[in-house]
């Protein structure tokens, strides 16, 4: 293999996706990045036309955050939180955009996280991070940072391979919404849920 054969396999997204999920199958759970179907129908759910301040979590290699992009307005602001330190690095190469901030951290930091990049509550969170294989505590934690990082009215958005994230949620949010996107390998749920306006 020639050496720019090589420096082209080890920055391709699929393959560097496909190293994170043999590396930390729990945090990637998946061995091929989301389908475009499947990123324009979360996109759609979240409504971003509006939205000041998006949160992504969980952005892999960065084809959900281009999505996201594309459907913000100029002036909103993208931060993209992920754990991986190397998917962190490949976004950052790959996605150009003044809007968007990459942060390697945790998803149950949110708010200190938006804080952190001076910005308030966020209009939307949108999460690909696997809640089917993480035990219920830290899922429960990063639910509740969802919940609590929203503005009121804002939307937070899951697509999960399982329903385990509803069943989370639902103690979190209450009852959400849910649409399945069967163009996507494996097929996917698309879950909202819509913090009150007053949420007593």
């Amino acid at each position: 293999m020639s050496a720019q054969l090589r420096r082209h396999s080890s920055n391709d997204p699929r393959l560097i996706f496909f190293q994170a999920f043999l590396k930390r199958p729990r945090e990637v759970a998946s061995i091929v990045p989301s389908s475009r179907f499947l990123m324009r129908r979360a996109v759609r759910t979240a409504h971003l036309e509006s939205a000041r301040v998006v949160v992504e979590l969980g952005p892999g290699t960065g084809g959900t955050t281009r999505a996201l992009l594309r459907g913000m307005a100029d002036e909103a602001r993208l931060v993209a939180i992920e754990i991986n330190p190397r998917l962190v690095r490949t976004i950052e190469a790959t996605i150009r955009d003044p809007r968007l901030t990459v942060h390697h951290g945790s998803a149950a930091d949110i708010a200190p996280i938006l804080e952190h990049h001076d910005l308030g509550a966020a209009d939307v969170i949108l999460s690909g991070i696997p809640f089917s294989t993480m035990d219920r505590a830290t899922g429960i934690a990063i639910l509740q940072a969802a919940h609590d990082a929203l503005a009121p009215g804002g939307r937070f958005v899951a697509y999960q391979m399982r329903d385990r994230v509803e069943q989370l949620a639902r103690r979190v949010f209450g009852p959400g919404t849910v649409q399945t996107e069967l163009r996507n390998v494996p097929p996917m749920r698309v879950y909202c849920w819509r913090k009150p306006v007053l949420d007593l």
